[in-house]
């Protein structure tokens, strides 16, 4: 079994690492973390919080193309139980530039929103506590 203390990083490669570090980083108030510079051919940018047990890292392999996401439900989710946090938080994702598009799987339309980034990825923030 993994340790509940353990650390969930969630990675992902970017044509736009500068604009998508922005975008996240202005969306959901996350901090930079860690960056890095052509360590192996390779940029990334780690985005957070320091006391969270979660982090996103974007990254961008020199002279390589990886294009759109290949779906439209490759997906994160935030549940926000809170209307008035979850409302703020969808006007910070629209200010940060994400854009609002109906989702695929008319679920998370029930009493959520979806938002795509530059490369095509989504990310609903879902107005409930997540039911466990």
């Amino acid at each position: 079994m993994i340790p509940r203390d353990a650390t969930l990083r969630v990675v992902r490669p970017t044509d736009n690492l500068h604009q998508i570090t922005s975008m996240y980083s202005k969306a959901l108030g996350f901090e930079m973390l860690k960056q890095f510079k052509d360590r192996d051919g390779f940029d990334g940018v780690v985005l957070g919080h320091q006391k969270h047990a979660y982090h996103l890292e974007f990254i961008h392999q020199h002279d390589e193309t990886v294009g759109k996401a290949p779906t439209q439900d490759n997906l994160l989710v935030f549940y926000i139980d809170c209307s008035r946090v979850w409302e703020r938080a969808c006007r910070n994702m629209i200010d940060a530039g994400f854009e609002v598009v109906e989702s695929n799987n008319p679920y998370w339309e029930n009493v959520g929103k979806t938002f795509e980034d530059v490369d095509g990825y989504r990310l609903v923030l879902q107005n409930m506590d997540w039911d466990r």
